[in-house]
């Protein structure tokens, strides 16, 4: 999929477990994992926002997009 979602890097950068976002969110961390892994196939607004308030960060920091043959490179 050319979305590529890097949850985990912000994850990392702010020391934070994913239980720990998922409380600050407010959605189960199983949610969470399926959108940090990719594997979702929507994202609502409002959990887009409550993500980066907590994270302190822009969506472009969590999404962006990447060219079918970039993968492959």
């Amino acid at each position: 999929m050319p979305i590529v979602v890097d949850i985990d890097v912000m994850l990392a950068r702010r020391k934070m477990s994913v239980g720990e976002l998922a409380d600050r969110v407010g959605i189960t961390p199983a949610n969470l994992a399926v959108l940090k892994n990719g594997r979702a196939k929507a994202v609502r607004f409002a959990t887009l926002a409550a993500l980066c308030d907590a994270l302190g960060c822009q969506p472009g920091d969590l999404l962006r997009w990447e060219s079918e043959g970039a993968a492959a490179d």
